[in-house]
């Protein structure tokens, strides 16, 4: 059986050993299978591929001496253990019981747990997008109100009611939304705009720098064309005063360096206008531009000296009194009295601003109320301190170059006036920081060391880091800076005026006396209050927000604006947007109803309750110009007394000669640059 099988298979006997296919062929080359029949074959050079053999044969060899050979080389058992066999079980599989009980345990979790929710119909699937949908955008809004840090309204109805009662740094234990950290007396006395003596006080110089940037002109124009120069801005509302208050207040538009491709367009403006100042750095808004501005401020800034004599309170003893330079070319938005001087061919000399302004461009800035705040701090002093704690001493971080003893002003007042965000800061639309301070920045190596982050923090804590902080007065002003009604933001409201603001305090003062009443009534001083839904304890340091007095007429909290009736005319649209009116509390489509609530409105002399001013100072967060057109017409535009009032004013024979023209348009007026002629 041997010999036949050898001869249907020679290859077989001629086929070289294991050892001789491992190992190269210089190794034991002479040695020969001691099984083979024919020992002395030659082994071929290129042996043909083996024939398939029939493991049913007997071989000629025994097969324990080939697995003898085999198990005698550790090489060769750890190259049988790596070899790869399509026919036999893999020792991971065989040793592995475990993991593979595990790997089916999980498949078997994912056909009953998962599989069957994979949607696999239209339908279904639909549907999960919808829920994914839906999933995302709650996640999304979520995120939001963790980001947003306003989440609360805020009682604005209050702060035009009342007063303030200190004007000290406020002290950081104070909660974010304490507007009212301290407890009023019995009487309350409602906030009262003007004194009835500001027109004996002497006009401050103010200087008022807008930051912009290069791209922004048509920002720009639009300010030059409004509030910078119209005569109700400049003036005050009702006859005005002429712009005496306003004859020390300049405008001037603050910006980095321009880029290459605007530059030209930037030098031409600025030849044309003479009202833009070019900082030496690139343009930015939180990485040290205010600083830049500051500094420059300390020793460019000058204002119109004083043109009168009559006023019965003039300053003392300031500084920077006899600091002049002479009079700059002008710029057609300066005030009225400034060019009068200029043309009598021997202008004064122009001296230091009592203040020195940081405005956003978004905001839309009344000058008359501006000045007449600022005045009255000006003349002013600092009120009586009410927190009952040791002052903090808040120190600037430690410089090489900071000074020993520092060299300050005595007399020079030390006024931050601005809107107090969360009893922290002076929001960065507008804020107003005496001459003393601005010149204490600009020299002050700790503030030019740290100038990055938002800049109305930063610049709030250079206050703070002054060696006499305690001595500065921060002066919040609450209830007359507000964002525009279609800004969406929580300092959103309607155009605000006195007669609309002295209807709020009658609300306030009821809701404090009915809360006083029922405590008062009471045998249990909890009992009452509790019982009252309205009421929320609104004073102290940790005081809440009562409902009633975050309420607008126009806007609402975390709600975008939406007029009160689509449709409405140009006229009855900016109507309302002011709080208070009939229009923005309509509700009906009804052009009839329309026309009678616009009939009902009031004119300027009555929103102003005949002051010449006393009412909105800064309107915020102007982003489009339609938005900030809609803020000039409500402010500026408008007549005096309306059609209804003037029929109530004169009998129907003189009512013609009562009617009130509509004020000129800004081609028809000549107070910019006036001429000879009208000087005379």
């Amino acid at each position: 059986m041997s010999s036949s099988s050898t001869e249907l298979n020679p290859q077989r006997s001629t086929r070289p050993p294991s050892t001789t296919l491992l190992y190269p062929p210089s190794y034991n080359q002479s040695t020969t299978s001691l099984c083979s029949t024919n020992s002395n074959t030659p082994v071929p050079s290129r042996p043909a591929s083996p024939l398939y053999t029939n493991d049913d044969e007997t071989s000629s060899c025994s097969s324990e001496s080939e697995e003898n050979e085999l198990e005698s080389s550790s090489f060769l058992r750890s190259l049988h253990s790596r070899s790869l066999s399509l026919t036999e079980v893999p020792k991971w599989w065989t040793d592995g019981p475990a993991r593979r009980r595990r790997r089916l345990s999980w498949y078997r979790l994912f056909r009953r747990y998962i599989l069957p929710f994979i949607p696999k119909t239209p339908l279904t699937i639909i549907f999960a997008l919808l829920c994914f949908a839906a999933f995302a955008i709650s996640l999304t809004n979520f995120i939001i109100y963790l980001c947003n840090p306003d989440k609360q309204p805020l009682p604005w109805r209050g702060y035009c009611t009342l007063p303030d009662y200190s004007t000290e740094p406020p002290p950081t234990f104070l909660g974010a939304y304490a507007s009212f950290p301290i407890q009023p007396p019995e009487q309350i006395t409602p906030k009262s705009f003007p004194p009835d003596d500001l027109d004996s006080l002497s006009p401050a110089g103010v200087f008022v720098g807008v930051f912009s940037m290069d791209s922004g002109y048509e920002r720009r124009s639009l300010i030059r064309d409004t509030y910078a120069s119209h005569p109700r801005s400049r003036n005050g509302a009702g006859e005005g005063d002429g712009g005496v208050g306003t004859s020390r207040t300049v405008i001037r538009f603050i910006m980095g360096k321009p880029r290459k491709d605007l530059e030209r367009k930037v030098q031409l403006e600025m030849d044309t206008y003479n009202d833009i100042i070019v900082l030496p750095i690139k343009e930015n808004m939180n990485d040290g531009k205010t600083y830049a501005y500051l500094k420059w401020a300390a020793t460019g800034a000058w204002v119109p000296p004083l043109y009168f004599d009559h006023f019965d309170k003039v300053p003392q003893n300031l500084s920077y009194v006899n600091l002049t330079t002479p009079a700059p070319m002008l710029a057609q938005h300066d005030p009225l009295h400034a060019h009068r001087d200029q043309l009598t061919g021997n202008p004064k000399p122009w001296v230091r601003p009592d203040f020195i302004i940081k405005a956003d461009d978004d905001s839309f800035v009344m000058l008359a109320e501006l000045e007449a705040h600022l005045r009255v701090q000006l003349h002013g002093s600092s009120l009586p301190r009410q927190y009952n704690y040791q002052p903090e001493l808040v120190a600037p971080p430690a410089t090489p170059e900071t000074p020993s003893s520092p060299k300050l002003p005595n007399d020079d007042p030390m006024i931050f006036w601005g809107y107090l965000v969360k009893n922290r800061f002076m929001a960065g639309e507008l804020y107003a920081l005496s001459h003393s301070l601005v010149d204490w920045i600009s020299k002050d190596p700790s503030a030019r060391e740290n100038v990055r982050g938002a800049e109305d923090q930063v610049t709030s804590k250079w206050v703070r880091w002054h060696p006499r902080s305690q001595d500065v007065r921060w002066v919040p002003e609450r209830c007359w800076v507000y964002d525009h009604p279609k800004a969406g933001t929580v300092y959103s409201r309607g155009f605000l005026f006195p007669s609309e603001a002295q209807r709020v305090q009658q609300g306030i003062l009821g809701d404090l006396d009915r809360w006083q009443r029922a405590l008062n009534s009471a045998p249990f001083p909890s009992e009452p209050l509790n019982a009252l839904d309205d009421y929320v304890d609104p004073f102290g340091p940790q005081g809440g927000t009562p409902p009633n007095w975050v309420l607008s007429s126009v806007a609402t909290f975390q709600v975008r604006y939406s007029p009160p009736v689509q449709g409405f005319a140009l006229n009855h649209s900016v109507e309302a947007l002011i709080e208070g009116t009939e229009l923005s509390k309509m509700k009906q489509r009804n052009v009839t109803l329309w026309d009678e609530a616009y009939s009902k409105r009031e004119g300027r002399v009555k929103r102003y309750a005949g002051k010449r001013v006393g009412g909105t100072v800064v309107v915020h967060s102007i982003k489009k110009h339609m938005w900030f057109l809609e803020t000039a017409n409500a402010l500026l535009e408008g007549d005096d007394y309306t059609e209804a009032e003037l029929a109530q004013m004169a009998p129907p024979s003189d009512y013609s000669a009562h009617r009130q023209p509509k004020p000129l348009s800004r081609r028809h007026r000549s107070h910019l640059l006036p001429s000879p002629a009208y000087l005379t």
